[in-house]
């Protein structure tokens, strides 16, 4: 969000997760001083299309086309309803989610989605816009859930893996923590799968040991760049994932890298942004280290 001085983008469907979605992007907006920028794009269903499919696929635009409106101002209304002088703009495309989101992102401070659950039958048979967005976007993207359209005074969480894509999530975290006034915890969990750490205890603890040495050596540098921003360390043993959700209890988002996969290979890969897509009930920030694409 650092390198970013656009609006805040969020994209919606019609659903009541969406709308939800809207404002908390624009809670989120409001403290950033951005304006809000709201979307409406084309969903289809997926390549390889029978002539049945081609028509149902036809069907489906239209209906888009024709409700885009209702759908942008009722997430308008809404947005204003909690922030009236918040500046917001809207946009409609015929073109799929997923392509407009990613080509807004390369100015966008942030993208904010709130449609479907993901889980695994639904990403290796559909797909998800959310991932697809995630894989290459150029700024975080966050994938809302919860029941509360609302920011708080809660910590953010952040898996903080010592690779590019958990560097970014960790500099998203304090650049998000600093302007919304909130702490961050920075978890790192560590395998015991490594080899003589499962019945060496002092082995286990010198491995514990250096792993929240390279941790506070990471956060250290972004506390000098964010001096306001309170931060605490964990470092665990076990998968990613769950030390993150075990973390996450007292918080009111989570932040996570992603390796820019795309969602077939994730689904089966079982990667850590994909499980804490589908397992966190707190909105689940992406990051995704720069590349050169």
């Amino acid at each position: 969000m650092a390198e970013h001085t656009g609006a805040v983008v969020v994209g919606v469907n019609g659903s009541e997760r969406a709308l939800a979605a809207a404002r908390w992007a624009a809670a989120v907006a409001d403290r950033l001083g951005a304006p809000l920028h709201i979307v409406h794009a084309m969903v289809g269903v997926g390549g390889g299309l029978t002539e049945v499919t081609a028509a149902i696929q036809a069907a489906i635009m239209s209906y888009q086309a024709d409700t885009s409106p209702i759908f942008l101002k009722d997430a308008t209304d809404a947005v204003h309803a909690d922030f009236p002088d918040l500046t917001v703009s809207t946009s409609s495309h015929d073109e799929s989610a997923d392509r407009v989101l990613t080509e807004m992102s390369r100015e966008a401070r942030l993208i904010v989605l709130g449609g479907k659950e993901i889980n695994a039958a639904s990403v290796l048979l559909l797909g998800s816009t959310t991932l697809a967005v995630a894989a290459h976007a150029h700024c975080p993207v966050v994938s809302w859930r919860g029941d509360q359209p609302t920011l708080s005074d809660r910590p953010l969480v952040v898996g903080a893996d010592g690779s590019p894509s958990g560097a970014a999530a960790l500099a998203a975290a304090f650049d998000t923590a600093d302007r919304l006034g909130v702490s961050v915890r920075a978890v790192r969990a560590w395998s015991t799968r490594t080899p003589g750490a499962g019945a060496d205890e002092d082995l286990r603890e010198s491995l514990s040991s250096a792993q929240r040495a390279l941790l506070i050596d990471e956060t250290d540098r972004l506390v000098a760049r964010y001096p306001g921003v309170a931060v605490e360390c964990v470092v665990t043993e076990g998968g990613a994932a769950q030390a993150v959700l075990d973390q996450s209890g007292d918080a009111q988002m989570v932040v996570v890298g992603t390796r820019g996969r795309n969602a077939l290979a994730s689904t089966l890969l079982g990667s850590t942004s994909l499980n804490l897509l589908q397992h966190s009930a707190l909105p689940v920030m992406l990051c995704r280290a720069e590349q050169g694409d």
